[in-house]
Parts: C-alpha cells; structure tokens; sequence
C-alpha cells in the first residue's frame, strides 16, 4: 500500500549541495581543498561541539571561533561563511508542496546548527511548509538518535510504517527504518522525486 506520509531532511535535501559549498568556502578562502574535512569532521573534539551545537547546548559564536582557530581563518560568522553557496533545491521543495496537495502529510526532521545569527531555513517558513517540522536544536535531540524519530512521527500523529523519510545521510536511515518507515538516500532531485512517487503512489513533478 502507499505511505502517506513525507518526512524529509533539509540541508542537502532541500538545499543545494553542502559539499559543493563547502568546497566554495575553501576557494575563496584560500585554503587547500580538503581543509575543512580534516578540521570538522575528522577532529573528535569538533564533531562534538557540533554535535552539542544540533542539540543547542552550544552557541554558533563558540563553534565559529573554534573552527576558525583551527582553519586559521577569521570566526566571524564562519558557518555563514561555509556554507554561504547553498540555496533551496526548488525541485525538492515543490516536492513537499505536491506532496501536502495531494493529501499526505509532510514533516521536517531536520539537524540544525543553531538558529541565529545565522540561520539555515533562511528563504523557507518551514512552519507553514510542513504539517510538522522538528527542528534538533530546538528539542536536544539529533538524529540519528532513535527519540527524535519517534518525536516526529508523534507531532504528526503516524505511524512509522505511513511514512517515507528521505536523507543525504546514510547513517541517518537505520533507525527510521526501525520505526518501520520506508527510506531514500538522496543524491537527486531526480532520484528522490522517482522514489518518492513509487512509495507514496502520486504524481510529484510540474504537469506537462
């Protein structure tokens, strides 16, 4: 039977390629290309300041200065900076919107460094886009904890197996799978969309 049901992520998903701003970033700053691969995510320490940074136990100023310190680039507004390149992926948010029109329900699960000063929703109200968006920093919970999984699917009042969720992020998958929820990888607009349409049962892309 099809799901009715749309949990989606938002940065990669819903936005352009992270890594491709990410690269941008290093360009203009000219660092080598890589650098903020071996100082963010490979760095312990780091992953878990951004980790409690999702969870909103740290700020963006603390995280700014820390991965400034160790790119040896200003802080200012560094996570603005990175990933200053991204933009929404209209493909993918006509997606939801074809999705709530067609009947289903529609819900944001998504990782947040923070809110302010720089805000990565910016360009999308995501209060009006979703019938629920669940925001990480907002509940000190991340994915791919199994809590905030079993959160969203309660603030939109379903069932795991109702529901399709869609992520850039392998790792995040497994426990939504759990919950009986089917899943996507996304690596397209064109691959999800596809996908999308199978498990849902309804049309998803611009009339001819």
């Amino acid at each position: 039977m099809p799901r009715t049901c749309l949990i989606v992520d938002f940065g990669g998903v819903l936005t352009t390629s992270l890594d491709d701003a990410v690269r941008g970033f290093e360009a203009r700053e000219g660092l080598s290309e890589g650098a903020v691969e071996q100082t963010w995510y490979r760095d312990p320490a780091m992953v878990e300041l951004t980790h409690d940074l999702e969870r909103g136990r740290s700020s963006q100023a603390d995280w700014n200065r820390r991965l400034g310190r160790a790119l040896g680039t200003a802080g200012t507004n560094l996570l603005g900076r990175i990933f200053a390149d991204t933009r929404l992926d209209e493909s993918m948010t006509s997606v939801v919107a074809r999705a709530r029109a067609a009947g289903l329900k529609a819900g944001l699960l998504s990782n947040s460094m923070g809110l302010a000063p720089w805000n990565m929703y910016r360009g999308l109200d995501i209060d009006a886009a979703f019938d629920a968006a669940l925001v990480s920093a907002q509940h000190g919970l991340r994915k791919p904890e199994p809590a905030v999984y079993e959160l969203i699917l309660k603030m939109l009042e379903v069932p795991g197996d109702e529901c399709v969720f869609v992520d850039d992020n392998a790792e995040n998958l497994p426990p939504a799978e759990a919950l009986g929820m089917a899943t996507v990888l996304h690596r397209s607009a064109e691959h999800s969309t596809t996908r999308l349409e199978e498990l849902l049962g309804v049309a998803l892309r611009p009339s001819p």
